[in-house]
């Protein structure tokens, strides 16, 4: 959020998003065209992470189909066609194992496909198939903007903590340290693609499931991408 609200403020607009997991939230909310504010009042108000959503006798402690009506209010048409910037989103067929590019049809399974992470979120079904977290097989999804973008941009907010054995004292603690280090050994092979690559090391402060500090994670991505503003006016010039 705070890479796209630096974005506008220069007067920016991508042509083309890509996202996985958390990033294709919100890179749906962008492309929707939703103002910041708006933007952060939907983690704060609509995040998956909600108790409300919590299910027994499911694969997964939160079930995504109780976030539905949520994301409606936010995504009434519901549709990738009803968006401003055209939108591509990474998901895991969990059962084929294959990786999935969505960029046409219902948006809200698609979102929810992306960021439904495995043992926390129930997997997604669209259209008999179960689907969970992108990041599982692609963390990084440049490959749809391949050929379609003449300057790439990229945006690595998984950057990989420091941590000792003791912080990893249970099974979500497992599960998570597993999916970021793989996350991130796969993604950085990919960071050479981009004309500018932009990386924040201070959100390593900040864990997966972390709900409650929106607002400092949305300032750290804008510093970032503001210091990095003349290089991306570089990249779009020589281009020109």
């Amino acid at each position: 959020m705070g890479v796209i609200d630096a974005l506008r403020s220069h007067g920016l607009e991508p042509d083309f998003i890509a996202g996985s997991s958390s990033g294709a939230i919100v890179g749906a909310l962008a492309a929707a065209d939703h103002p910041t504010e708006t933007m952060l009042e939907f983690f704060q108000r609509a995040s998956p992470f909600r108790l409300s959503a919590v299910t027994v006798r499911k694969a997964g402690i939160l079930d995504t189909g109780k976030v539905v009506a949520s994301f409606r209010e936010y995504f009434p048409e519901d549709s990738f066609e009803a968006l401003r910037i055209r939108l591509f989103l990474a998901a895991t067929d969990i059962v084929n194992a294959r990786l999935r590019i969505f960029e046409s049809g219902p948006l809200i399974p698609a979102i929810l496909a992306s960021c439904s992470m495995p043992m926390v979120f129930t997997p997604t079904e669209i259209d008999g198939r179960w689907y969970v977290d992108g990041g599982v097989l692609n963390n990084f999804p440049i490959e749809p903007l391949r050929g379609r973008c003449d300057v790439v941009l990229g945006h690595y907010a998984s950057p990989l903590r420091r941590v000792h054995r003791e912080d990893i004292d249970g099974v979500l603690a497992v599960s998570e340290r597993a999916l970021e280090v793989g996350m991130h050994f796969t993604s950085k092979q990919k960071f050479h693609e981009c004309d500018v690559l932009l990386r924040c090391p201070e959100l390593n402060r900040y864990g997966l499931f972390d709900t409650r500090h929106h607002g400092e994670i949305f300032e750290l991505g804008k510093r970032t991408t503001l210091a990095a503003m003349d290089s991306i006016k570089q990249a779009l010039d020589a281009v020109a």
